[in-house]
């Protein structure tokens, strides 16, 4: 039985900002257990070519460590994995941090007020209070098609790209058309014989401004910090009033954007076939420079029509022709509704969060549940807009405020109520029905099972900032140490 002060899931953004945080409060006794061998979470998992994030690097950063030598606005994947490692080195984080141990389960124990953490190599951590940063990006989402584990060739998913596994030349088929393909299939098309992209929505890919900083620029970020916060800065205000897709300049100008990048196509019926049919915003809006000009490559070829089966030697479409392949890639995303369930997490009176989410993923400011005591999560339900990095940097204030409470007032436990909980949902509801783009049937990965969207956040970055600053101390249930 390993115990500490506090256990923290997850060495990505999440993690690493509530580590720091802890750090800086003077609360060292806590441990990082981290699943992968090295931190950066979605960052160190997806190395996929072409990976980059499509939030300028700026303000894809802590406000509290920015860095002055990003080499493009839009960073790579490798890029943003180094800032995060400098991070955790810089902060102090390494020693903190338990790599490779992968947590299985989380228990309340309420005789104890504590949490029992199990991972899978047996070992047991205990802490009074729990912080979760699993995020969204977590379980791998895998089609559900006939056949595929017939197939003969080679088959992995983007997000576990086989980087010794030589593409060179081959017949590729990759499935699935959203972010990730967007960003590797202009390079893998290089290098193929023939690229097969399986494509079920078209999807709003609009043109990025990403011409690399110039070494004056980079230059002067480092000599001048007043300049560097106001690029974080300016970038905010311009993001701030396209994430709540209410305005209608905005959402014309994108729409407009996006269709004229399609004209990069040459052919006209596949440019006729690349624009969406749902509203811009009503899933994921992606950015590439490169993506629609691969398609005018001899190699690559857009299949629209539905997938029927795989089989030993290839993909057979609903016209029933077989594709065949030497290699399957499926991009085909994550189980973004998951969240924290995607562990097993057993709460006050046996209480199961996967049972309590059963219509969806719910919480109250996407960070604390009911019936689940001094558990603060970072980019859980209905937290997904603008930069997450901002997003959780609010979310780990939050839950520093709270753990203040549970100490300065000698609290054993410290959770919120669930009549607060759902006015809160009740109202975010409200807020996200009132988002005319996410009401068209675009099959996004915004909603669950139920239908309910459970990922984003209708407002703005400033205005969940307020709202976790702001939250009322009289929504939470405290229960006093005895004798207190």
């Amino acid at each position: 039985m390993i115990r500490h002060e506090y256990l923290v899931i997850g060495a990505g953004p999440g993690g690493l900002c509530s580590g720091i945080k802890l750090k800086e409060s003077g609360r060292d006794d806590f441990a990082i257990l981290e699943k992968a061998s090295g931190v950066g979470g979605t960052w160190y998992h997806n190395r996929y070519p072409g990976a980059a994030c499509d939030v300028p690097s700026h303000l894809y950063s802590f406000s509290f460590d920015c860095r002055a030598d990003w080499p493009r606005p839009f960073s790579p994947q490798a890029e943003i994995l180094s800032y995060l490692e400098a991070c955790a080195e810089k902060h102090g984080l390494l020693p903190h941090i338990r790599f490779d141990t992968k947590v299985e389960a989380a228990m309340w124990v309420d005789a104890e007020s504590l949490w029992r953490v199990t991972t899978r190599s047996g070992e047991v951590y205990e802490a009074p209070i729990l912080l979760c940063a699993l995020g969204m990006f977590n379980e791998l989402n895998y089609p559900e098609i006939p056949g595929l584990d017939s197939f003969e060739g080679t088959t992995f998913h983007s997000a576990r790209w086989q980087h010794d596994h030589d593409l060179s030349g081959e017949h590729v088929a990759v499935i699935g058309s959203a972010a990730s393909a967007v960003q590797f299939v202009p390079q893998i098309a290089k290098q193929v014989g023939q690229l097969d992209l399986y494509q079920r929505t078209a999807n709003w890919v609009l043109p990025k401004e990403d011409t690399p900083f110039s070494t004056e620029q980079i230059e002067h970020f480092r000599n001048d910090p007043e300049a560097l916060r106001g690029a974080r800065e300016e970038i905010f205000n311009v993001l701030e009033p396209v994430l709540t897709l209410d305005n209608e300049d905005i959402l014309a100008a994108s729409d407009k954007a996006g269709r004229e990048a399609i004209l990069q196509v040459e052919d006209p019926d596949l440019q006729r076939r690349l624009v969406p049919q749902h509203p811009y915003g009503c899933k994921r809006p992606l950015l590439s420079n490169d993506y629609y000009p691969t398609f005018n490559r001899s190699n690559v070829e857009l299949i629209t029509d539905s997938i029927e089966r795989i089989e030993p030697k290839g993909v057979v479409t609903t016209d029933g022709k077989l594709r065949e392949a030497d290699t399957l890639i499926l991009a085909t995303g994550f189980d973004t509704t998951r969240y924290l369930s995607a562990i097993e997490v057993v709460g006050r009176e046996g209480r199961r969060l996967e049972e309590e989410w059963n219509d969806g993923a719910y919480a109250y400011l996407g960070t604390v549940v009911p019936n689940f005591p001094n558990l603060f999560m970072m980019y859980g339900p209905n937290t997904n807009n603008g930069s997450i990095l901002e997003m959780i940097e609010s979310q780990v204030a939050f839950a520093m405020a709270q753990i203040e409470r549970i100490e300065t007032q000698n609290l054993v436990s410290l959770e919120i109520s669930q009549e607060a909980t759902d006015a809160y949902n009740d109202q975010l509801q409200k807020d996200i029905a009132g988002v005319k783009a996410w009401q068209a049937d675009c099959l996004g990965y915004y909603r669950s099972s139920s239908g309910r969207i459970v990922t984003q956040w209708p407002h703005n970055m400033t205005e969940y900032a307020n709202r976790t600053r702001g939250a009322d101390p009289d929504a939470f249930i405290a229960r006093e140490r005895s004798g207190a």
